[in-house]
């Protein structure tokens, strides 16, 4: 049987975030939950108890400097066994490239791109130091950009670029890196963008967390002679 993780997941208040801590609390994992909303971590981290070997949690605003150093320290200094890095924390907007604003845009940067970065970077002499993954859930819209998606896609597309240049960097110390491409998936976020768009929300037409929850859990038990780059994964039932 595979060692245990020892993961940090970003995002792990709700939605795909959390189910994936869940998925590597099934195994055996040890966890820090990180998220803006303590109450809703706690809940998540409660769920995580029943099987994780240890669930901790650290609220954060990842989109503020503050709030990415507080838990690099956290880590470094309570959690320095760290051997899987999860980005899952984010945020989303849409509208056309008129009417949305560089404020969004600049707030959907610090939080999808710069707060992945800044924090793979302050972790990576740890993580360099084992044999770690990372892995950087992305978005359908980081592989192919859609209609009034400008603002959000050019972060995905971003991310997309720091995770496929990392491997190449890291990939000789025994690091893995990953990036999952989901489709729309029944997530408090894609609920709001359906009542945005006026369309009818159907939650069991969309992928579940638990399936994106899968896949990541898949990929980090596999042989360590293997390694996945990257999965598009979508609804098997077009809905939109």
């Amino acid at each position: 049987m595979a060692d245990a993780l020892n993961a940090v997941v970003t995002g792990a208040s709700s939605g795909i975030g959390k189910a994936i801590a869940i998925a590597i609390a099934s195994v055996g994992g040890s966890l820090c939950l990180v998220g803006r909303d303590k109450q809703r971590l706690e809940s998540a981290a409660n769920s995580a108890r029943m099987t994780a070997r240890s669930a901790v949690v650290f609220p954060a605003d990842l989109g503020t400097d503050h709030g990415i150093e507080g838990l690099v320290q956290y880590i470094k200094h309570d959690f320095n066994s760290i051997d899987t890095l999860v980005h899952c924390a984010g945020i989303h907007a849409i509208g056309s490239l008129e009417n949305t604003s560089v404020n969004q845009l600049d707030a959907m940067y610090r939080t999808n791109v710069r707060a992945p970065y800044v924090l793979t970077q302050a972790l990576l002499p740890l993580l360099k130091s084992r044999k770690s993954q990372i892995v950087f859930i992305n978005s359908s819209q980081g592989l192919n950009a859609q209609a009034n998606t400008a603002a959000y896609a050019a972060t995905k597309h971003a991310l997309r670029a720091i995770a496929d240049s990392l491997r190449q960097e890291i990939n000789a110390h025994g690091t893995r890196v990953l990036s999952i491409y989901p489709g729309r998936t029944a997530t408090p976020t894609i609920e709001a963008k359906y009542k945005a768009e006026g369309q009818l929300y159907r939650p069991e037409l969309l992928l579940q967390p638990e399936d994106i929850a899968q896949t990541v859990l898949s990929t980090l038990q596999l042989p360590r002679t293997a390694e996945v780059t990257n999965v598009e994964i979508r609804p098997l039932i077009k809905s939109y």
